[in-house]
């Protein structure tokens, strides 16, 4: 049994913070104050205090924009998918990828596992499990003092006095509302950041009690002998099935529209330094060729995930096979498909995310302005993607843009560090290897922004600075008498 070692971790916070001292970061903020009545306004508000919304905040920091606070639903320790929706038993990522750490060997999670449990237990390790990521997370969280606001929802984003944007909250507990101001927002708020779970319209047939997105709170232990159908053969799916499986349901079947599951991750093929900084240089066509070949391959399940679920016998796997209709009959449901119609008591669709930034109630003010990727670029005959074409049309800070700059000219002071960013960046902003680099770019850009905007103030202080370096007893000027 391996056993945490406290002195450790002590002992590497140590470490981090001599390290941090001997970078002279973070760096002395050098953002001017600004003020609405006497109340301060935020630099940047960031919703969503996930791994994304963390990694921006300390990136932030690190370069000297320090007025940051991340909001987040979710109780302290809760953020993000790894303690709620997101049920792999380990990440998919290999466990040396450095993640969130922006570039400090100290702020890995290889130096924060070794530090408790040894470079042998590293050693042995496999894949990162899923708890212990998101315990690593509350551990950067805590030791970079990353100010987050939990069981904080957001309720509207609006533009205030033609500079900045109104941040209206709702405490989930109290009730109690508060306007925060700020001069950006990050929208790190997961991959519905833009939208919200993908269902078909079939599922709207039926009563709410008999099924459940993978991205939603499902009572596995309810699922006990029954018959559980899933429908999609990516990850989610999988790691849903197994934990239905492992929950005691009498059998599981996956219903799988393709002939046979995507085995090839065509990203991990091209996967360097190339790509992460590269991508964002590409023409519009090059970056819609990418995707689009990337996501009419798909991305397979891990292998781990799905052995995981194929070890019950009671796992049924339906190649070819997608729901045409489904239907309740005394107590249960009716699934139909082309090969035969069957009977089960709970389904689980597994079918990811869209944006639709309609069910994002509190982007309602921006929501008509914002420029998609179906408005500037058309693409050729047979490479058509109804995800690609929904994507937003970022600038190179993550900025929205607008359809009509001079109808709503504040749109871009919101950056969309989230998932549906990857067309216009790359994987930046949703998965581990990348995160990092996104973060620097969102930071650097937003910090250009606010010295821009400010420079009249930096002028002034340019001039108004008089501390003098020489005091005029350093020297004697030969020909004075």
């Amino acid at each position: 049994m391996i056993t945490s070692d406290g002195a450790g971790l002590s002992a590497l916070e140590a470490r981090l913070y001599d390290d941090l001292s001997l970078l002279e970061l973070p760096a002395k903020s050098w953002v001017p104050l600004h003020y609405v009545e006497q109340q301060p306004v935020l630099d940047v508000a960031i919703l969503g205090a996930g791994m994304c919304g963390l990694t921006a905040a300390a990136a932030l920091r690190m370069i000297g924009v320090d007025n940051v606070l991340c909001f987040d639903r979710a109780p302290a320790g809760q953020e993000g998918p790894w303690g709620t929706y997101a049920r792999m038993e380990t990440l998919r990522s290999p466990k040396q990828l450095t993640g969130p750490a922006l570039g400090l060997p100290t702020l890995t999670f290889r130096a924060w596992y070794q530090a408790q449990f040894g470079a042998a237990a590293w050693d042995a390790l496999d894949k990162i499990p899923r708890t212990q990521w998101m315990d690593y997370l509350i551990w950067y969280r805590r030791v970079l003092r990353l100010p987050v606001a939990n069981h904080t929802e957001i309720v509207a984003l609006t533009p205030y006095q033609h500079k900045l944007i109104a941040v209206d909250t709702r405490h989930r507990l109290t009730g109690e509302t508060r306007r925060y101001y700020a001069r950006r927002v990050v929208l790190a708020n997961g991959r519905d950041g833009l939208g919200g779970p993908a269902v078909p319209d079939l599922a709207h047939r039926i009563a709410r009690r008999y099924w459940a997105h993978s991205a939603q709170p499902i009572d596995f232990s309810a699922l006990q002998g029954k018959r559980v159908a899933v429908v999609g053969a990516g990850a989610s799916a999988m790691d849903n099935a197994a934990t239905a499986l492992e929950a005691g349901a009498q059998r599981v079947d996956l219903f799988i529209r393709r002939d046979d599951i995507p085995r090839v991750n065509k990203f991990t093929g091209i996967s360097s330094q190339g790509v992460v900084q590269g991508f964002v240089g590409l023409s519009d066509a090059w970056k819609w060729q990418f995707l689009a070949t990337t996501l009419s391959a798909q991305t397979p399940p891990p292998r781990d995930s799905t052995r995981r679920v194929s070890r019950h016998a009671n796992a049924h796997f339906h190649l070819a096979n997608p729901i045409v209709d489904l239907e309740e009959e005394q107590q249960h449901l009716v699934l139909a498909t082309p090969k035969g119609r069957y009977e089960v008591d709970f389904v689980i669709f597994a079918t990811g995310f869209d944006v639709d930034v309609s069910k994002r109630g509190e982007l309602h003010h921006f929501a008509h302005e914002m420029l998609f990727w179906s408005d500037v670029y058309t693409p050729p005959v047979g490479m058509e993607n109804r995800e690609l074409a929904s994507a937003p049309y970022l600038g190179p800070a993550f900025e929205l843009q607008a359809k009509t700059p001079e109808n709503s000219p504040l749109i871009s002071r919101l950056h969309c560090f989230n998932y549906p960013s990857t067309l216009t960046h790359g994987k930046l902003s949703g998965d581990i290897p990348a995160v990092s680099e996104g973060a620097k770019r969102l930071a650097q850009g937003i910090a250009r922004h606010l010295f821009v905007e400010d420079c009249a103030l930096h002028y002034d202080a340019l001039t108004a600075f008089d501390t003098p370096e020489l005091v005029g007893d350093e020297w004697h000027d030969a020909e004075a008498q």
